[in-house]
């Protein structure tokens, strides 16, 4: 059985934030279920469905990943029948999950204020842009503007250019990844309270946590830390260097490693005793960091990785998609997955990081299609007759 296959998610989200933290606790094992929208259904399922490398059969990467291991159930939540429907799965219900702008669960009547009266048990977590407390609460936010507005983007970059954006959507993976640690943290207490609570993620709050150890710097001092761009603010040479194939992560943390390094290239520049100590590396960065180039584009990166290993400087290759999903430390701890799909095909996506010893890994699921789940769940959570079904059916409350 899954880690958390006793628990029981109402997932009301959309796009990525939200579906990216119900993934994760379906991935070990939550019972999650989708509330959609009759006809249309949840927005990311028509995300990339028109795209011939991206979609299967009409549904599009984003859908295929995020909703594994869920099933879906559509109620109509705007008609009073469809909302008291759905008031009595939250009294069957752990969690509900909801990613809406700030003050909209309060106006469909799914907020905790509401839902608790149903459920005193139910935990509820909101994923805003900024939060439902505070002076601006109904800001417009995505990834772009939490990664903006949180501050990293100004130190992400070279120096002096433009700021810039992380690779991947931090601001929304992050809101995604603390609403998961909330929900559980809030779960747990309830072990000792046997009451619910609310769970108020903010993903600019998010992107401030992950400051860290550098926004307790600015706090101390005032400076504001520059954009390094892939060097480090500290140790010399330390970042990326481009070889005859691709490129190689160096990072000699520390005198003695700049020592093996200068050792190994063979370089009397480097060797020079001025470079013995950080302070001098630090101030000549820009030279040596040439000096180091120099040499390293001379050869492949998988010469120097077996160099480097060879005298235990720390280094790495910069992957890209290929190499990453490939890599066999990768694919032995089942990083890169087979989801089953309900055509009889599968996709490869990829895996769960959380690794339980003493909790097996449950069974991955598929994607569900609209409404598939809808009154299988009816029945079996509220025991509603086939006839009631055909009824809330015909009056379009449920699909």
């Amino acid at each position: 059985m899954g880690a958390l296959s006793d628990v029981t998610i109402l997932d009301l989200t959309h796009m990525l934030s939200g579906p990216y933290s119900s993934q994760l606790m379906a991935d070990m094992g939550a019972n999650c279920i989708k509330i959609e929208p009759p006809a249309r259904g949840e927005a990311t399922r028509k995300l990339l469905a028109d795209n011939e490398n991206y979609s299967i059969e009409g549904v599009g990467a984003y859908f295929l990943t995020l909703s594994r291991n869920k099933k879906s159930v559509c109620i109509d939540l705007k008609k009073p029948e469809g909302l008291a429907l759905f008031y009595e799965l939250v009294k069957k219900a752990d969690v509900v999950i909801n990613n809406f702008a700030a003050g909209v669960p309060a106006r469909l009547g799914i907020d905790y204020q509401k839902l608790k009266h149903h459920n005193p048990a139910i935990i509820t977590c909101s994923i805003t842009g900024f939060g439902e407390t505070g002076p601006e609460p109904d800001r417009a936010a995505f990834d772009l503007v939490a990664q903006g507005m949180g501050g990293g983007m100004s130190i992400t970059g070279e120096e002096g250019a433009p700021p810039l954006r992380a690779g991947i959507p931090i601001g929304d993976l992050g809101g995604g990844l603390f609403a998961t640690i909330g929900i559980l943290s809030a779960l747990n207490q309830r072990h000792s309270t046997g009451r619910g609570q609310h769970v108020d993620i903010s993903m600019q709050d998010c992107q401030i946590s992950m400051l860290n150890y550098m926004a307790t710097m600015y706090l101390m001092s005032g400076v504001q830390p520059p954009a390094v761009g892939n060097s480090h603010f500290v140790h010399v040479p330390y970042g990326t260097f481009k070889t005859r194939t691709r490129y190689l992560i160096l990072a000699c943390m520390g005198d003695a490693f700049y020592l093996k390094l200068a050792h190994m290239l063979d370089d009397p520049e480097l060797m020079s005793p001025r470079f013995v100590t950080q302070p001098v590396r630090w101030a000549h960065r820009h030279f040596i960091n040439e000096r180091v180039q120099q040499h390293i584009e001379k050869q492949d990166c998988e010469y120097w990785l077996q160099r480097l290993k060879e005298h235990r400087i720390p280094a790495a290759p910069v992957n890209d998609f290929a190499y990453a999903l490939n890599d066999p430390q990768v694919l032995a701890r089942d990083m890169v997955v087979e989801v089953p799909l309900n055509n009889g095909t599968s996709v490869k996506q990829p895996g769960n990081p959380v690794k339980l010893s003493a909790a097996r890994a449950s069974p991955i699921t598929p994607p569900p299609g609209l409404g598939q789940h809808t009154e299988q769940i009816l029945s079996s959570y509220l025991d509603l007759s086939p006839s009631q079904l055909e009824e809330l059916r015909n009056s379009g409350i449920i699909a």
